[in-house]
Formats: structure tokens, C-alpha cells, sequence
């Protein structure tokens, strides 16, 4: 896992890659939760049965699930001390590559894209690809912006 603990420690990183996080099994109960919170419960993700005769043989993940997933992944590649407050400022470009299975495992590998010091403000541009056990198509891609003020 990358520490960092100040704005030159980051910015010393870019065009690196940060981190992979471990891989992360997406379970059927996981996506019947997830439906449950968003109210999003289309057959594709909810019913095995059905999803058995669909494009996919069984059922698969929210998109937005997977989404979901990138801070709890994220703070396994990296540890940024020192901070009065981290802020998610937006994500750009992204894509889905290809579905997540249920019962797949998936991980992140991040990169950091672009960083700057916007008035003591830490921007970084962290590009990142969720990634599928055993598939070459990653299920995801985008660029992260995160706003790091230090202490």
C-alpha cells in the first residue's frame, strides 16, 4: 500500500501506478442488496431463474454497483495521512467494458492520471480500471478527481 503525507509525496506519483487492491467476490446477496437500496431491481440482476435464459446464463451486477465498490477498493492501494477532509469532486470517461457476473471477483488498479495545488487544495486525477478475474475486458474505466486538503 502507497502512504503519502503531503502534497510533494503525491505529486512525485504521477504516471504511477498507485495500488491494486485485492480481489473482491460481488455475491448474488450483495446485488439483492444493492437493488434494495436503489429501488433498481430489473430481472438481469434479481432473478437467477429467469436470468438463466437471458443474454448472460445468470445474473449479473449493477453497473452502478461496481461503481459503488471503487472507495472501499480504493483505500486498499492507498493510505493519503495527514488530511483535514478528502472530497470526491467527480468522475469523467467512464466505462462499462463488460458485466460483472454474479460470484465474480473484481479489483481496482489505479493510476495517478494529473495532480495540482489549486490554493493549498490537492487536485488529483486518478485514472482507474476495475478489473475482472480471469477477463481481459476490464468492467470499468474512468478518471477519478479527488480534492485532498492537507494539513
Amino acid at each position: 500500500m502507497l502512504i503519502i503525507n503531503n502534497y510533494e509525496e503525491f505529486a512525485s506519483h504521477v504516471g504511477e501506478v498507485l495500488g491494486v487492491s485485492d480481489w473482491l467476490e460481488v455475491p448474488q446477496e450483495r446485488i439483492n442488496m444493492f437493488a434494495d437500496a436503489t429501488l433498481d431491481h430489473q430481472w438481469i440482476h434479481v432473478d437467477p431463474e429467469r436470468a438463466k435464459e437471458g443474454p448472460f446464463g445468470q445474473t449479473i451486477v449493477h453497473g452502478y454497483l461496481t461503481l459503488s465498490l471503487l472507495p472501499y477498493l480504493w483505500e486498499q492501494t492507498i493510505q493519503v495521512n495527514n488530511l483535514k477532509m478528502m472530497v470526491n469532486y467527480g468522475m469523467d470517461k467512464m466505462k462499462f467494458g463488460q458485466p460483472v457476473l454474479s460470484g465474480q471477483r473484481i479489483r481496482l488498479v489505479s493510476t495517478l492520471a494529473d495532480i495540482a495545488n489549486i490554493h493549498g487544495i490537492c487536485k488529483a486525477v486518478i485514472s482507474f480500471r476495475i478489473d475482472i478475474e480471469d477477463q481481459k475486458k476490464p468492467a470499468l474505466t474512468g478518471m477519478a478527481t479527488f480534492l485532498y486538503h492537507f494539513n
